[in-house]
């Protein structure tokens, strides 16, 4: 059996999302039209910081905290803003988005270069 490679999937997820390019993205949090969902493991976070006021959601229970049915639902997705998904690099995110998205979220997309990039610009890290 073949597996499919990781970038492949990236890649078809890339082709079938929006991807934001950093200013864009910092544009629409700061003007209240969206919100940053940081899906990094807590160890990153704690080892490397976080764009200032983002969610955490962790990439293993995104799906369930989105999903009001599920038991572990979380209130703060309960929003019409735009989540920004943000993880290292932009590629858990592009995979990230494009399952939100086959969940029927349309207010999702992920931010261009991940937390890497964003804090190599000098950006704000808390």
């Amino acid at each position: 059996m073949a597996i499919t490679p990781v970038k492949t999937l990236v890649a078809a997820a890339k082709a079938a999302i929006t991807t934001l390019e950093q200013e864009t993205a910092a544009e629409e949090v700061a003007a209240g039209r969206a919100v940053f969902v940081d899906i990094r493991d807590i160890r990153e976070l704690d080892r490397d910081g976080r764009l200032p006021g983002a969610i955490h959601a962790p990439r293993g229970m995104l799906e369930f905290w989105v999903d009001p049915e599920s038991p572990y639902h979380k209130p703060a997705f309960d929003t019409d803003k735009t989540l920004i998904l943000v993880c290292a690099g932009a590629q858990r995110s592009a995979l990230a988005t494009k399952a939100l998205q086959d969940m029927g979220m349309e207010n999702v997309a992920e931010m261009a270069g991940g937390f890497s990039d964003w804090k190599k610009a000098g950006r704000r890290v808390e």
